[in-house]
């Protein structure tokens, strides 16, 4: 009988064992451009060496959306893996509302783990859902005026444009003489395709005309004065003011507005951080003769950029919570932060690596988008975010090609908006 009773507590006792080391393996989930995927190997290997902890990396792929499908499969069937998973700010608000994400508060009350190095306007507009924590930014990202410093200071321009009107200003005088030499020269490229670029371009004028797409309480808001006045403004640069080319609502996203920056046929570019390096490069027709600045404002305002990025999350149903939460530090850490920045160009979610002197040595524009990211502005957080975008697309894309007046559109994207929302609750 003392033999059974041994024999059973030792089955037992290995039993747990076993279901322990189970719980402690981890996957990760992440896509993205080769060299990318390639870095995330490398820190996955370096936490596994420094905690002992298993993890397995899941390849997604390149595209956005086919990586927000791959996610959202398992996390609907509530599947154990993957316990954590790299998110586009733009998807947390579903995933929150949908219950998919383990909520972070309580480890970070247990172990004091501190927020102040992360960007406080990014953890409170894009990372918290209902008072929660549900992600912590690992990548941040924002729009920028790219100019040509060369350009700005040959027509008598000390620094590049504050407001809008001055863009205008500016890039119409410089257009019109560049022309003569070059027939192919544009003042201004911007994204204007119906795609989610557009939505951040249409929120950044929007913000820095002082409207916004949402009331506080999340109801859509899109048909406000100053969001008409926005996208009025938006038709005009390119049948009025003719400074953007008219291929702008067909074709424009951000690689054909770098290209068209990039050789040398344009004098401002809104474009997001990715973009100045590609400048910079070796056969880049505007090597060396490249600046960066907030976007322009519209009547004294400040400019506004739209928040981008990428956020790390735990899945709720993870059967190893407490490992996964060891990584989400470990990404998160300063010493992995500068690695994401000295190895890929990501800009940090930390704003202390900001101040980092070899980063400043390496990445000299990075300093400049401390202050940009500080009051940058993210998209509504909502759970039905990809339905309201494309109404926004398609009724802006619409107004922008000429097709109905800015009024019209967002009147007809407002009643659109507000029948998503009903059909949502």
């Amino acid at each position: 009988m003392k033999k059974r009773v041994l024999f059973t507590i030792a089955m037992v006792s290995l039993l747990l064992v076993t279901c322990t080391r189970r719980k402690s393996k981890l996957t990760f989930m992440v896509g993205g451009a080769p060299n990318e995927v390639e870095f995330w190997e490398k820190l996955t290997e370096t936490f596994e060496k420094k905690t002992g902890i298993p993890i397995t990396l899941i390849r997604q792929p390149t595209d956005t959306d086919q990586r927000r499908q791959g996610l959202v499969i398992p996390l609907k069937s509530k599947q154990k893996d993957p316990d954590l998973f790299l998110m586009d700010v733009v998807w947390i608000g579903q995933f929150a509302a949908s219950k998919w994400l383990q909520p972070l508060d309580g480890y970070i009350r247990r172990e004091g783990f501190p927020l102040e190095p992360f960007f406080g306007r990014v953890l409170e507009s894009a990372d918290r859902y209902n008072g929660e924590l549900i992600a912590l930014p690992v990548y941040v990202d924002g729009g920028l005026l790219y100019y040509r410093r060369d350009l700005l200071q040959r027509f008598g321009y000390r620094s590049p444009p504050q407001s809008w009107a001055e863009l205008v200003r500016c890039a119409v005088k410089a257009q019109t003489t560049l022309r003569r030499e070059n027939p192919n020269f544009w003042g201004f490229g911007w994204q204007g395709a119906q795609y989610e670029g557009l939505v951040c371009n249409f929120l950044e004028f929007v913000s820095s005309n002082g409207g916004r797409l949402t009331t506080k309480e999340g109801k859509p808001s899109l048909n406000l004065p100053e969001n008409i006045e926005a996208l009025g403004f938006m038709v005009d640069l390119i049948h009025r003011y003719k400074i953007s080319p008219p291929n702008t609502y067909t074709e424009m996203k951000e690689e054909e507005v770098r290209n068209l920056f990039q050789s040398g046929n344009c004098l401002f570019e809104r474009n997001w951080p990715y973009a100045w390096s590609l400048h910079q490069a070796k056969g880049s027709a505007v090597r060396g003769r490249v600046g960066i600045a907030p976007l322009p404002g519209f009547g004294g305002k400040p400019g506004a950029s739209a928040l981008g990025g990428w956020h790390i999350g735990i899945s709720r149903y993870s059967d190893a919570p407490a490992q996964a939460w060891e990584f989400v530090k470990f990404v998160t850490s300063y010493k992995v932060q500068k690695e994401l920045v000295m190895g890929l160009g990501w800009n940090p979610a930390r704003v202390d690596i900001y101040d980092d002197r070899e980063v400043g040595e390496k990445f000299p524009h990075l300093p400049a988008l401390k202050g940009v990211f500080q009051t940058a502005v993210s998209r509504p957080n909502l759970p039905y975010y990809p339905q309201v975008s494309e109404v926004i697309q398609r009724w802006a894309n619409r107004a922008l090609a000429g097709k109905i007046g800015a009024k019209e559109a967002l009147d007809k994207a407002q009643k659109e908006a507000e029948e998503v929302m009903r059909a949502y609750k």
